[in-house]
């Protein structure tokens, strides 16, 4: 059998979008994922859904499996003619052993390729507004690990030289041998009142960071309770933070927000919640289903030319709509002749994708709007196709009626719980983990209200955020209070309302129960 290749792939610091792209594509093509405790988990999905993934662990004092047998492992996976990924956090070749991990692959003729990473090591200061380097206050920097290999006799660290020769240094893993780094320094010619800063996490959304000297940042790091993976800077540049700090500044920045969309529709609302700062919880409410029989859609299908008209809610009903559209062998060519019209940009853009160019948006995106616009139109007469979730009111039907149009109201596809997450969502919410819940439809406030069984939704001081009126009109029926609205019905809007809201309230934090009573 022929042997396969390892790429030895650095994934970068933590936030996941500083991988490469060549190690992104090498994850893409991979067959076998070994991967560290460092490397962000997030980056296996973008590994095929059926590639072996095997976690090594490698935190300090708690190896999955020790070093010797991860390079054995390697070995074996790639006799077996395999293509495989060692993910390793930052960079393989600085401190990652991953030079070790080449020599064993060279000694048992495994071919295999170097992809390097951003190294927590200038990415992690920077995140934290500290340059490593900054012209007048410093022109050289060194890396040494803080933790050293415990099997050594001695110390390969040259302490009197980095004490007073390098301008700035950065210690990866040593928050446990803090005061020791510290009193080393001092010992061979650092000033104790040399800056320092540790920084906890970095580059995730739950990046800490703390400033002090070299006789009080141990003191400083045990009272903010700083938890490992952490490194340590040391040098004048730690005073640029207070100056540039940018990361841990965005307002939204440690905040803790559930989002409850529908499963396939999470990502776009948790991108750019991460983009300001925050942390997304993704638990989504609902699952979305075509309907179990679709003879009444596929019957409106067969006579579009029947029609005048045919509008989209949103963007679940598009997905129903075309997927009928495909089973029964047609393509958007079956819509010529019909006036198109979509409530708001996202669904919009969605028809876009099917090549479809709308001819009419409400410049409001509600039902309201919907029919306002449609007023100036001047639709009497005219026949329109609803395809809508199984769940919709009548408001809309309603409404176009009254302009003097027929309608079919036919419903494309319906909503169900998704029991699990909402089992985690109550969870998290009585444990106070949650700031923000946002609501981006009915259907995720009625099962999130469900899963607390009729007994009183425990926010524990979590703020409610909703995507429009009709959405917080059900949130308040089942008792909630509605914090945050967004102006317009669209994800950036609701994920603006919310930054304004924490810009306008910038020292608020859940410091106490608020349970509302259901009425």
């Amino acid at each position: 059998m022929k042997t396969g290749k390892v790429y030895l792939v650095g994934a970068g610091p933590g936030d996941p979008d500083l991988i490469s792209v060549k190690g992104s594509n090498c994850l893409k093509q991979a067959e076998v994922v070994v991967y560290d405790r460092l490397a962000n988990e997030s980056l296996l999905n973008l590994a095929p859904p059926q590639a072996e993934r095997i976690d090594v662990g490698k935190a300090a004092a708690d190896h999955t499996l020790p070093q010797n047998e991860i390079n054995l492992l390697l070995v074996a996976k790639a006799k077996e003619g395999k293509t495989v990924v060692r993910l390793k956090g930052g960079d393989p070749f600085v401190l990652g052993r991953g030079g070790e991990e080449a020599e064993v692959l060279v000694q048992n003729g495994v071919p295999f390729e170097v992809v390097p990473g951003i190294t927590s090591a200038i990415a992690v200061p920077a995140y934290a507004g500290i340059p490593v380097t900054h012209r007048g206050l410093a022109s050289s920097f060194a890396v040494v690990t803080g933790h050293e290999d415990p099997t050594k006799a001695n110390s390969s660290i040259n302490w009197e030289k980095l004490a007073t020769g390098v301008d700035t240094l950065v210690f990866l893993m040593g928050l446990g041998n803090l005061a020791e780094i510290a009193d080393k320094l001092v010992e061979f010619g650092c000033p104790p009142t040399t800056p320092v800063a540790v920084i906890s996490h970095g580059t995730y959304p739950e990046q800490a960071a703390v400033t002090g000297t070299l006789q009080d940042i141990e003191k400083k790091a045990k009272k903010a309770r700083l938890t490992s993976p952490a490194i340590t800077v040391v040098g004048e540049v730690v005073a640029m933070r207070e100056k540039i700090a940018w990361f841990d500044n965005r307002p939204l920045f440690g905040k803790h927000i559930l989002v409850t969309r529908a499963s396939h529709q999470v990502s776009a609302l948790s991108q750019l919640l991460a983009e300001r700062g925050a942390q997304p919880v993704e638990l989504p409410a609902i699952d979305i289903s075509p309907i179990k029989e679709p003879k009444e859609l596929d019957r409106a299908i067969r006579n579009l030319k029947d029609y005048d008209w045919l509008v989209f809610t949103s963007v679940n009903a598009i997905d129903a709509f075309w997927l009928r559209l495909e089973r029964l062998k047609l393509d958007s060519r079956a819509l010529g002749g019909l006036k198109v019209g979509a409530i708001g940009p996202a669904t919009a853009q969605a028809l876009k994708a099917k090549g479809i160019e709308p001819d009419f948006i409400p410049d409001i995106h509600t039902n309201e709007g919907l029919v306002a616009g449609l007023k100036k139109l001047r639709v009497s007469g005219k026949r329109f196709l609803l395809p809508r979730a199984e769940i919709a009111d009548k408001e809309l039907v309603e409404g176009i009626e009254k302009l003097g149009a027929s309608v079919d109201n036919i419903a494309v596809y319906r909503t169900v719980p998704a029991t699990e997450a909402m089992t985690e969502a109550k969870k998290l919410l009585k444990a106070g983990k949650i700031d923000v819940i946002t609501f981006t439809s009915s259907s995720t406030v009625s099962n999130l209200v469900s899963a607390f069984s009729g007994q009183p939704v425990a926010l524990n001081g979590a703020r409610i955020a909703c995507i429009g009126p009709k959405t917080a009109e059900t949130a308040v029926k089942a008792g909630l209070k509605v914090d945050i609205m967004a102006k317009e019905q669209t994800i950036p809007a609701l994920v603006e309302a919310i930054e304004e809201y924490y810009l306008e309230n910038p020292n608020y934090k859940i410091q106490s129960s608020n349970q509302v009573q259901m009425p």
